[in-house]
């Protein structure tokens, strides 16, 4: 989409908003599919955070089910019938959602909960009680990477699940088994070092060490996970087994233990995905900044805009300047709480009361900062509608 087209659909609003491009979007979840080859996608909904959008991903093809972050979303979205096939990816300790879980058994049979320790099964017979009703458990395996296994603090990868080894997976699926008021229904392993990590951000020494990284990581992940696979099924069947993310859709997919992935923030096209050299998404959610202060003729400063992503904090977290181009931040005050400086040639020609469009560094987060978002198709607004925050939801 062109400045043009984006300027002429909105110009009866005023900034700051948030727009998606419909054809972008749309675009990106053909995209996914096409590199899934065959393999079914679950939508993550943490990276989209708006019901409209996801309900527009689930009606296509090629994406089924969801997999949400909170279990409070979880049940959100099963009472509203977003989706009756949903996967909490982290473990939840919210009593009071555990208690309406058990409660509601729509919800007992759409929703299934993550757990990585018998610590987490016992936290959950004492918010229900020995005697609740059957909670379906998905189990966790680490996908890290750890070059030499003997060393334990030689960890590359996030930091996700005690469960490393298959013998460790079949153990826990033992525990989970021998317990009343559970069913064992699916492993999990999210490989973030290959999902997560871009490979064509920096320099040619430092992108050809992360390629050989994730290649390595992916083959030992592969061998890994199949023999985890093979463990946990051999006491019992599982009805999924769920890997991946955006930037690892070809490796996870090509593994055969593999059932379906996870995906969803290659479908806004955020900033920290154009540094992959497998897929580059098309830049699909922007928001909308006004200028409001012209201190000298090189710089133009922006109402707000201090839309931080999640992650570690630098200068890779911070929202990029899109429309026109030719901006960037000011190294000095980056993106402010009350104003955005941004300098570069384009700078010049802008006066008070223009529009400067930028990109989140990550995809969902933008949605915490809007209460809708504006879809574009071509030169006009298809439809507004409600992100979370839109919605009066807001889950951590």
């Amino acid at each position: 989409m062109t400045p043009h087209d984006l300027d002429l659909a909105t110009a009866q609003l005023d900034p700051p908003f948030a727009a998606v491009d419909l054809a972008a979007f749309e675009a990106n979840a053909a995209d996914l599919v096409r590199r899934a080859n065959g393999k079914p996608l679950r939508l993550v909904s943490k990276s989209v955070r708006c019901r409209a959008l996801l309900e527009r991903v689930l009606a296509g093809t090629g994406f089924h089910g969801l997999m949400c972050y909170s279990l409070r979303e979880a049940l959100w979205h099963a009472e509203l019938g977003t989706s009756q096939d949903i996967v909490v990816a982290y473990p939840s300790v919210d009593r009071g959602a555990l208690r309406e879980l058990a409660a509601r058994e729509p919800a007992r049979e759409s929703i299934t909960i993550m757990i990585d320790s018998p610590a987490h099964l016992d936290l959950i017979d004492a918010a229900l009680g020995r005697d609740h009703p059957r909670i379906r458990v998905c189990l966790e395996l680490d996908a890290s990477w750890r070059p030499l296994p003997a060393l334990s603090g030689l960890h590359v990868g996030t930091r996700r699940s005690p469960v490393f080894r298959p013998r460790q997976a079949a153990e826990l699926a033992e525990n989970v088994l021998s317990r009343k008021g559970f069913s064992l229904v699916g492993l999990m392993a999210y490989e973030g070092q290959i999902a997560g990590l871009q490979d064509r951000i920096g320099t040619r020494f430092r992108d050809g060490l992360v390629t050989w990284m994730q290649r390595r990581s992916a083959a030992e992940l592969a061998e890994r996970r199949a023999e985890a696979v093979r463990a946990v099924r051999a006491l019992t069947e599982l009805e999924f087994v769920n890997g991946g993310g955006s930037g690892s859709v070809e490796s996870t997919a090509a593994e055969p233990a593999v059932t379906e992935i996870a995906a969803g923030s290659a479908l806004l096209g955020p900033a920290l995905f154009d540094g992959y050299s497998r897929f580059r998404p098309r830049q699909a959610a922007l928001f909308a900044l006004p200028v409001v202060r012209r201190p000298n003729r090189r710089i133009a400063t922006l109402f707000a805009g201090g839309y931080h992503a999640s992650g570690a904090a630098g200068a890779s977290r911070l929202p990029v300047p899109a429309l026109p181009g030719g901006l960037s931040l000011s190294s000095v005050e980056g993106a402010g709480e009350v104003q955005t400086p941004v300098t570069g040639a384009a700078a010049r020609g802008l006066r008070l009361g223009d529009r400067v469009w930028l990109r989140h560094a990550k995809a969902g987060e933008l949605a915490e900062r809007f209460t809708e978002y504006q879809l574009i198709r071509g030169d006009r607004v298809e439809e507004v509608v409600p992100t979370y925050r839109g919605e009066g939801k807001a889950f951590g």
